[in-house]
C-alpha cells in the first residue's frame, strides 16, 4: 500500500511514518496542508491518503473533496483528534472512506487500515451508529425513488450488518452464521445492484439514502 500523510504536526508525522513503516507500508510522502497535499497525490498517486482535518490554508475536509473529484480512485481516511460529531459528518459526506480517531489503539488502527485496503469503511462501531442515528433523520426527498428496492431480504441483512460496523468477510460470515463464500456474493450483488465501487461506498449510500436501519443498540 502506497501512503501519503496530511497532518500539519510534524513530530506527529514522524512518530505516524515509523510506525506505518514498521509495518512494510510504503509512505511515499508528507504534506503540512491540503493543498500540497492535493499537489503530492497529482504526482505521487498514493493508494491512501491518511488526512488531518485542522490545518492552515486548505483543511482537511476541502482537501478530500478536491482529491475526490480530481483522483476518485485514491481512498482517503480522516485521522484526527476531533470528536465533533459534524466534522464526522462532514468528512463522510466529503467522500472519506473512513474516520478515525488519533487516541485509537495501534491494533485497531492496522485493522481498519487493513479493511480498506479491501474496499471496507474505516469507521469504529461508536462511529458507524453515530453516523446511523444522523442519516436516519427523515429525508427531505422522502418521495424519491431509492436505488436499491431490488436488494433481496438476505442482501439487506448483510448490508445492515455493514451499516453496523461488520465489515470483513470474515466478521459478516460469523455474525450472520453464513459461510464467507456466500457472503462475498451477497456482497458482490448489493454492489453490483447499487452501482457502486466497494463497500465503504455502500455504507455511505445506505446511510444517506436510509435503505436499511440499524440493528445495534443505541447506548452501546
Amino acid at each position: 500500500m502506497r501512503l501519503l500523510i496530511v497532518d500539519d504536526h510534524a513530530l506527529f508525522r514522524d512518530s505516524l511514518r515509523g510506525l506505518l513503516t514498521a509495518r512494510g507500508i510504503d509512505v511515499v510522502g508528507e504534506a503540512s496542508d491540503g493543498a500540497r497535499a492535493i499537489a503530492l497525490a497529482d504526482r505521487l498517486q498514493p493508494d491512501l491518503v491518511l488526512m488531518d482535518l485542522a490545518m492552515p490554508g486548505m483543511d482537511g475536509l476541502e482537501a478530500t473533496r478536491r482529491l475526490r473529484a480530481e483522483h476518485p480512485s485514491i481512498k482517503i481516511v480522516i485521522l484526527t483528534a476531533s470528536h465533533d460529531d459534524d466534522d464526522l459528518f462532514e468528512a463522510i459526506k466529503a467522500g472519506a472512506e473512513g474516520y478515525l480517531l488519533k487516541d485509537l489503539e495501534a491494533e485497531r488502527f492496522f485493522s481498519l487500515l487493513d479493511g480498506v485496503a479491501r474496499g471496507e469503511p474505516a469507521l469504529t462501531p461508536m462511529l458507524a451508529r453515530k453516523l446511523i442515528r444522523a442519516f436516519q433523520a427523515p429525508q427531505a426527498d422522502a418521495d424519491e425513488p431509492i436505488a436499491g428496492d431490488d436488494l433481496t431480504q438476505r442482501e439487506r441483512d448483510v448490508l445492515r450488518a455493514m451499516v453496523d460496523g461488520v465489515t470483513s468477510n470474515r466478521a459478516l460470515a460469523r455474525h450472520l452464521g453464513l459461510s464467507e463464500n456466500t457472503v462475498k456474493f451477497h456482497v458482490r450483488n448489493i454492489l453490483d445492484k447499487l452501482h457502486l465501487r466497494d463497500r465503504a461506498q455502500a455504507v455511505g449510500y445506505a446511510l444517506r439514502s436510509g435503505l436499511v436501519s440499524s440493528d445495534a443498540p443505541a447506548d452501546a
